[in-house]
């Protein structure tokens, strides 16, 4: 059977805004079904472990999908997201792939983090996938390839767009874009329409470019592990 760790962020403070953030609920529904419902045993993780905060506006009516309410419905699940292992615990031999969950907060804490940014690298050492989805992405900033340059540097590579960020007003509020940041580090940055499924492989990399895309961005992390 395979197994796949799942990230999820522990961040829940929307820069100086006052609003709360985390992760988006669709991102972590959708890819967790994909991935379950082909036989994929999943762990997830989290910098602090235990419950990781949810982007409330994640949960809105106009946000929910028939994944996001099956995941809210399921007791299994929703235990599972309550007790989330700590990121330094977990061992990359353990898992055959990663996949990094969006929302608002990975952007603070998960591209900062030492251990994700180990954990990435030792993936792809390992020669395993390595899926991120939306903001997601953004947790690349730091990590580096074997040769010391920029992971991302020369990859296809999407995630959350400039124009998507600046329709949900948050421009100025992140702590940096996303595709800024990978035209920054060299990367093959490219999007498809704002909100529709996009998604990119370029070797052992898959990202999608917003919550849409999680969905699809599983299938292909499905279809390379297998």
């Amino acid at each position: 059977m395979k197994k796949v760790l799942m990230v999820l962020t522990s961040h829940d403070t929307l820069g100086n805004t006052g609003h709360k953030t985390g992760f988006w609920l669709e991102e972590l529904a959708a890819p967790y079904y994909t991935l379950k419902d082909a036989g994929v045993e999943i762990v997830l993780a989290s910098p602090a472990g235990g419950q990781p905060p949810l982007d409330p506006k994640s949960n809105e009516p106009a946000s929910q999908t028939d994944l996001t309410r099956r995941f809210e419905a399921d007791p299994a699940a929703t235990a599972q997201l309550a007790a989330t292992v700590r990121l330094d615990s977990v061992d990359q031999a353990d898992f055959d792939s990663v996949f990094y969950p969006g929302g608002h907060g990975p952007l603070w804490d998960l591209a900062e983090d030492r251990h994700s940014i180990a954990l990435i690298e030792s993936f792809i050492a390992a020669n395993k996938p390595v899926a991120l989805v939306c903001h997601a992405p953004g947790v690349l900033r730091h990590v580096k390839a074997a040769d010391g340059r920029p992971l991302v540097e020369g990859k296809q590579v999407t995630g959350f767009s400039n124009t998507e960020e600046d329709a949900v007003g948050l421009t100025d509020v992140v702590p940096f874009l996303v595709e800024d940041e990978f035209n920054k580090l060299g990367g093959l940055y490219a999007k498809g329409p704002d909100w529709a499924s996009f998604v990119l492989r370029d070797g052992l990399l898959i990202t999608g470019q917003n919550p849409a895309s999680s969905e699809a961005a599983a299938a292909v992390l499905l279809q390379q592990m297998s």
